[in-house]
């Protein structure tokens, strides 16, 4: 109904359409929610590796485990995506495309497996990204580890 009533007014008083030429049209682009997806996969994978007991209540801690490492993985794989195909330029940085490419790769297979050297390296794959990241915005980075489990070293901007 609220529909037909815009189409209406639309076909008498031509508004004007919106456009964006991205995702996020105001240009804020921040590689750390890929990298904290990225954290929680290694997580996930080690709470699935200590997990001991047996019967209802850890067949659905192992169940959440898994569902949460996927999840976090097709999240770090998207927010990698929508920086690599919004913000970069294929003739200013020619070699985040490898990059990308094996982050994707290195996404889908912690999605496949519990592999906790492939969650590991998908964190270090998506650090270099957002150290290139930083870079293109002239903001220098450190590396220091995360606060919290599974505290592995992650590039920060040094603001």
């Amino acid at each position: 109904m609220i529909h037909q009533l815009f189409s209406t007014l639309d076909k008498k008083y031509h508004f004007g359409r919106a456009q964006a030429h991205c995702d996020v049209p105001c240009g804020i682009y921040d590689p750390s929610t890929a990298q904290i997806a990225a954290l929680t996969v290694v997580r996930m994978m080690d709470l699935m590796a200590g997990l001991e007991s047996e019967g209802v209540a850890a067949h659905n801690s192992m169940a959440r485990y898994i569902a949460v490492k996927e999840e976090h993985a097709e999240k770090a794989k998207h927010e990698i995506r929508v920086i690599w195909g919004d913000y970069f330029k294929k003739d200013k940085h020619p070699n985040v495309d490898e990059l990308v490419h094996k982050i994707m790769q290195l996404g889908s297979k912690a999605r496949q497996t519990a592999d906790r050297e492939t969650g590991v390296a998908l964190v270090e794959a998506i650090n270099e990204f957002a150290a290139i990241f930083w870079e293109t915005k002239g903001v220098a980075t450190k590396k220091a580890k995360a606060p919290y489990a599974p505290a592995l070293e992650m590039v920060y901007p040094d603001l």
